[in-house]
């Protein structure tokens, strides 16, 4: 027998049992976009690696460490996105969506990172991506952390996720910072470690988003990207302040937050809980108002954020909260052929006339028992029964599985309004 062929490390399968939680987190999802009038965009998974070292930064980890990059047949350097923002970005300028427009959009999708597996976190996963092009201003801030807070809401996720805010100011106000740390740094080297170390020569910031428990205290008294911020940032950060406390949306100003990418401007956050352990974010983004005209476009500002979707379900199960019924409505329990034929027919004219409806057809035959028994055990809500007799009569019984004892025979046109009238769909 040959060996059999596994998964790859970091990558699973997410079975049929737990199709629910899916459909259940990704409904929510599509239905706040939409009814805040942001459109779908459906970017490559594919792109050249060049797109990456220029958006999110050469220094960074997942550039440097995580991103699955190979020579393809043509001998380009190609990457699996390592996050949504960059193909987006390259997808907008590509088809001239920017200049002169505003555009709300969002995607959601697999990524891609070769890092240690940990509790929400995999080399394969999944993320919702919401973007906005040429706003300026901060009340389109404002817009994306009150739908995002309104999705958290109508999860039942409210009062375990709490919002984290911080401003990374423009370059200048990050270049004074960078100087203040480098000096705060140096004074503390004995308390860095390696992979610390290692970044004061690449990329300082991302030193305060350590978890090292054991730098925690010193990073909490090293200096703050706040104090250093130009006027308009502050004013802008201001404003973002300002419609959040208007909108009674918490928030906490978190100075440690920096994000991962090098790309962002201005205003960044999180939206955290304490219910995952290390793995506590699960929604971050800011501004990123330089990134369009890096990468070859015209000056565009943005914001934007990557919402993890495995991460939001374990979420989601922690809390027990309530998964869609994706259960049959009815199962077609048919003996015989004639009446297997028969059940073919109204089960389609059931559908013509019941959108949405959920109807599971008895596949292989089977004594009565045997696929009352499927019906049950697929959590259908009506067993619809053809058999000898009602083939003669030409009627349908019907048999409500979740109430005891409740049994009806009705014709074709009965069987309709019994059953539009019965389910809500």
């Amino acid at each position: 027998m040959s060996k059999k062929i596994q998964s790859l490390k970091g990558m699973d399968d997410w079975l049929p049992e737990r199709s629910g939680l899916w459909q259940t987190i990704e409904r929510h999802l599509r239905e706040i976009f939409i009814e805040y009038n942001y459109k779908e965009i459906r970017p490559n998974l594919l792109e050249s690696t060049r797109l990456f070292n220029r958006s999110i930064g050469e220094v960074t980890d997942i550039v440097e460490k995580e991103m699955y990059t190979f020579i393809d047949k043509d001998g380009e350097s190609v990457t699996l996105r390592p996050e949504g923002t960059a193909g987006i970005v390259r997808a907008g300028i590509e088809h001239g969506l920017f200049y002169h427009q505003i555009q709300k959009l969002w995607h959601i999708g697999p990524m891609f990172r070769h890092e240690k597996k940990q509790l929400g976190r995999y080399r394969q996963f999944h993320q919702a991506d919401v973007e906005v092009f040429g706003v300026e201003g901060p009340e389109i801030d404002a817009e994306i952390l009150a739908m995002t807070y309104r999705l958290w809401q109508r999860l039942g996720l409210a009062d375990v996720i709490a919002l984290e805010l911080n401003s990374m100011g423009e370059a200048e106000s990050r270049q004074a910072h960078k100087a203040a740390l480098l000096a705060y740094f140096d004074e503390h080297k004995e308390l860095l470690d390696e992979d610390s170390i290692r970044r004061l020569s690449t990329n300082p910031l991302r030193i305060l988003d350590s978890k090292n428990p054991a730098m925690i205290s010193m990073l909490e008294n090293a200096p703050t990207l706040i104090d250093y911020l130009d006027e308009s940032s502050k004013d802008h950060f201001d404003g973002v302040c300002k419609r959040l406390d208007a909108l009674n949306i918490p928030y906490t100003i978190n100075h440690r937050i920096v994000r991962g990418m090098d790309y962002y401007t201005r205003t960044v956050f999180e939206w955290v809980t304490t219910k995952l352990g290390s793995q506590g974010t699960i929604c971050g983004g800011g501004r990123y108002d330089g990134m369009v005209e890096s990468l070859g476009g015209h000056k565009t500002p943005a914001i934007g954020f990557g919402l993890g979707i495995e991460r939001l379900m374990l979420l989601y199960e922690a809390c027990q909260l309530p998964i869609d019924n994706i259960s049959p409505h009815i199962y077609l329990v048919s003996l015989g052929e004639q009446a297997e034929i028969e059940g073919l027919k109204i089960t389609e004219q059931l559908r013509s006339q019941i959108p949405n409806l959920r109807l599971m057809q008895n596949i292989g035959a089977g004594k009565m028992k045997a696929q009352m028994k499927r019906a049950d055990d697929c959590g259908a809500g009506f067993a619809l029964i053809i058999g000898e007799n009602e083939l003669i009569a030409q009627e349908y019984t019907l048999k409500e599985l979740r109430k005891e004892g409740l049994q009806s025979t009705l014709s074709s046109v009965d069987l309709i309004t019994y059953l539009k009238a019965a389910l809500v769909i």
